[in-house]
């Protein structure tokens, strides 16, 4: 028999936020507004979404917002005159975020082009000018600067997947320069903006892959420490992702890097990029299969050297595993895995958690509630269920406490089931864990 055992006396820091996303929700502040979900954005409690690839959709702006070049659209303008920028949409935008009570992480840079032409993927003419428009952006935002606004975003990321595509940059759909050229656009960008902005965190490159020589090369340009490192990875399994994470944490190591975060900041079910294959992942994501895979990896990265993962994507798109495309109030049976996330999140403090059996994954956290969240997830199964004893040590020594179940499967989106009682603070029970079903079992003191 399988068995999660949780002591709540073993604490173990925070709960991280590892349920963010990329890319905020769908509203319009005015008589247009006939759809919106930023109301289920603000009952998740999503804490970040990143504003990666935010410029393909229209509802949120288009080609006017976010992206460097869709706000100073004339790279030979002043860039210390207000009048060169357009910050319109992307002030609509980022108050979008605001409604759906999420944070921005703000990506510097282009959108992806996944076209035969490149058009803000080329390397700016002027490194030095681009970080000045960088920093002037952030005024905007965070000072007030042009009609601005003050909003606190603490996140600034410098580009987006640089290393897509090869060492030379050729039809590479994010940086269409060489690595060294690429080296030189962040290094200028980093120290400009550390110097303008030194309590903000300013990072990136958002890495594609963490092998071969770019990534090395990078670490060795370095003129000053950036605040986080950011990277991505897709994976059908979550032991691929660990070893990212471990990996990523090996090379921060490697240059006296440490303390420096480092951020997951695009993930999801990938089993491949072609064919049947795209087609299968992009139907897993939005099944039940996928709400399980983001339990398996937000609760397998909570105890692991990684400080934010961020789900690509909550842009109405083909990835989005959370939100319905066409109907986007419509939530997923992936939106209810970070939902549940939420709760633990709420309280605060991470608990340990001792798993023994294969292909189950928990995390649990305590505060004003004690919380044990698992799933049992495996990409291709062979047993439907298994059969999971669920200990628990240390949690209340003077008062009867009620256990609640909350299920996410086929029949049920995160709801109570179930509610048992109990006056031991140590005590234990069995549940029959169906393939890809997610648990939150809730313990409350009794009156």
């Amino acid at each position: 028999m399988n068995r999660i055992t949780v002591d709540f006396n073993e604490t173990c820091g925070k709960v991280k936020p590892m349920h963010c996303v990329n890319n905020g929700p769908v509203h319009k502040f005015s008589s247009e507004n006939r759809i919106s979900n930023a109301p289920a954005f603000r009952e998740a409690g999503f804490p970040y979404a990143r504003t990666h690839d935010s410029s393909y959709y229209t509802d949120y702006g288009g080609s006017h917002i976010i992206d460097i070049n869709m706000i100073f659209t004339d790279f030979d303008k002043d860039p210390y005159d207000p009048d060169s920028y357009d910050f319109v949409l992307t002030d609509e935008y980022l108050d979008m975020m605001e409604a759906g009570g999420v944070k921005p992480f703000y990506r510097l840079g282009s959108k992806i082009e996944h076209w035969v032409k490149k058009y803000n993927t080329l390397p700016p003419k002027d490194f030095k000018k681009w970080a000045v428009i960088c920093e002037h952006i952030i005024r905007h935002c965070n000072e007030g600067w042009a009609n601005g606004h003050h909003r606190n975003i603490e996140y600034w990321e410098i580009w987006n997947e640089p290393d897509l595509g090869g060492e030379d940059g050729k039809n590479s759909p994010c940086w269409g320069g060489t690595p060294e050229q690429f080296y030189d656009l962040f290094n200028i960008t980093l120290c400009h903006l550390k110097e303008c902005f030194p309590d903000l965190k300013i990072g990136g490159p958002s890495m594609c892959s963490l092998k071969g020589t770019w990534l090395d090369g990078f670490f060795k340009s370095l003129k000053a420490k950036p605040d986080f490192f950011s990277w991505h990875t897709y994976s059908p399994d979550v032991a691929p992702i660990i070893e990212l994470v471990h990996l990523a944490q090996d090379w921060l190591k490697k240059y006296g890097l440490e303390d420096v975060e480092s951020i997951l900041d695009e993930w999801n079910y990938v089993d491949g990029w072609w064919l049947d294959d795209w087609i299968t992942s992009l139907k897993t994501e939005k099944s039940l299969k996928g709400s399980s895979f983001n339990t398996a990896v937000m609760t397998s990265c909570q105890y692991e050297p990684v400080d934010m993962l961020m789900y690509y994507d909550a842009r109405p798109c083909e990835m989005n595993g959370l939100f319905a495309t066409d109907y986007v109030w419509e939530r997923l049976k992936g939106y209810f895995s970070l939902y549940m996330f939420n709760k633990l999140y709420m309280q605060n403090t991470a608990v340990k958690v001792n798993i023994e059996g294969g292909d189950i994954y928990a995390a649990a956290a305590k505060g004003d509630e004690k919380l044990l969240m698992f799933t049992y997830y495996i990409n291709n199964f062979s047993e439907s269920s298994k059969k999971t004893e669920l200990v628990f040590k240390n949690v209340c020594p003077e008062k009867r406490v009620t256990l609640e179940y909350y299920c996410l499967d086929e029949d049920h989106d995160a709801e109570l089931i179930k509610t048992e009682s109990f006056s031991s603070s140590d005590f234990s029970v069995v549940i029959d864990l169906p393939v890809y079903a997610t648990y939150l079992l809730r313990i409350i003191e009794e009156e």
